[in-house]
């Protein structure tokens, strides 16, 4: 028997067998174990709802989808940075703020000073924003420590979010985010502490789902992320990289010779990476947030990714620098009016690709027979007025694993 059926409303599986939104009109979805059991048309039902189910449950005029995925984030760190947002629009740029002391370095120094219970908190409100707009499975890196203790701080506070707020957290190591004070202008000296030292610690620890590294000439040379990359391989961890964001280095054409999951900002990618890409089955996660915020003039080359076949995410990199962002409802809308996705896309970008981009589409991202049963119901009409409506939320239950909730950190 199923443990709970819900039945009359509108799916959108996103499984794209089913045609558009893999859609299933007055559908009908059961759930035993936590996993999706049950899934079709409500006519379609071997039995009556309450003779298969031990709890039957109702959304007339609604529509279900997956359990939103944010595949992005920097969701853990201290302080914020509002002060260099006043320094843009007094016409600074993203790189001068850097090479001034700004930008991540900044945000080290007050990550190193709070402790695990302030990060946690911090964090938590923001995931609680997060997860009140859908959010089921969240990316969370490191990278604001740039020390040993730090970083492992840091993923420590993101399983504990996993663990205490009912969402799913897969966390990434971002030692080679920023060069530290303590090895500046030792670039080569950093990423060998990285590699003999917080990596392999991250992952003996058990900490790291996967590895990152942003590849820019604001950070690191493609030849010393490739050093970073090459030890996440022998220590048979997945890989991501930040890439091509700021100007094409090569970073996606890169991370696909190391097979990445996927390859994230992507503004300056040029055909070859893509190519590269579409041939390792990396996926593209376009930040429209950070696109927004540093006010950037490159668009990624969303035509290119359709035309190879990349698949296409969309994440909030929330950090509090280039992309303070906490509402995964509105970079869809970006994705849309600033990168020029259809409405459609963009809910794939946040569903079906963003967990190819986490290593999770076997059981994440489509409403199909044994995925895990992550679901959002919504009192909308259409699918499209997720990415149609700004600041508003429409969000009437978000379930992950099976289990009600509200939405929220609670």
């Amino acid at each position: 028997m199923l443990d709970v059926i819900w039945v009359g409303g509108d799916i959108a599986s996103m499984e794209p067998a089913l045609g558009p939104w893999g859609a299933i009109r007055d559908a009908a979805l059961g759930v035993a174990d936590g996993r999706v059991a049950w899934i079709g048309p409500r006519a379609d039902l071997p039995d009556s709802p309450g003779r298969m189910a031990r709890k039957v449950c109702e959304f007339p005029n609604q529509w279900m989808t997956p359990g939103l995925i944010d595949c992005h984030t920097h969701l853990v760190h201290g302080g914020d940075r509002a002060r260099e947002f006043e320094m843009r629009l007094e016409g600074a740029s993203y790189e001068e703020i850097s090479r001034a002391g700004g930008g991540i370095v900044s945000t080290v120094k007050a990550t190193r000073s709070a402790g695990e219970a302030e990060l946690l908190n911090s964090a938590a409100r923001r995931l609680a924003a997060l997860t009140g707009e859908g959010v089921t499975t969240i990316e969370i890196k490191s990278g604001y420590g740039l020390d040993l203790e730090t970083e492992l701080k840091q993923l420590r506070v993101a399983r504990q979010l996993g663990e205490q707020f009912g969402v799913t957290v897969r966390t990434t190591f971002l030692g080679a985010h920023a060069i530290p004070a303590e090895f500046e202008g030792r670039p080569d000296d950093y990423i060998d502490f990285v590699c003999a030292e917080s990596l392999p610690a991250a992952a003996a620890a058990g900490l790291a789902d996967a590895v990152d590294a942003f590849c820019e000439s604001i950070a690191f040379s493609p030849a010393q992320t490739e050093r970073v990359l090459q030890r996440a391989a022998e220590l048979g961890l997945p890989i991501k990289i930040h890439a091509d964001q700021l100007s094409d280095l090569g970073g996606a054409a890169l991370a696909a010779r190391y097979g990445a999951l996927s390859a994230d900002h992507l503004e300056y990618t040029s055909e070859t990476g893509v190519k590269a890409m579409a041939a390792a089955g990396t996926t593209a996660v376009l930040l429209p947030g950070a696109f927004y915020s540093l006010r950037e003039g490159k668009l990624p080359p969303v035509d290119l990714f359709r035309q190879h076949g990349v698949p296409i995410a969309i994440a909030t990199d929330s950090n509090p620098g280039s992309s303070p962002v906490t509402s995964i409802l509105l970079m869809l809308n970006m994705a849309c009016t600033l990168f020029r996705m259809t409405p459609q896309e963009a809910l794939t970008g946040v569903t079906r690709n963003a967990a190819q981009a986490l290593g999770m589409q076997a059981t994440h991202g489509t409403l199909a027979v044994g995925k895990t049963a992550d679901l959002c119901i919504w009192d909308i009409a259409e699918p499209a007025e997720l990415a149609y409506r700004i600041g508003f939320n429409p969000l009437a239950l978000r379930v992950r694993a099976g289990q009600d909730s509200h939405g929220g950190a609670s």
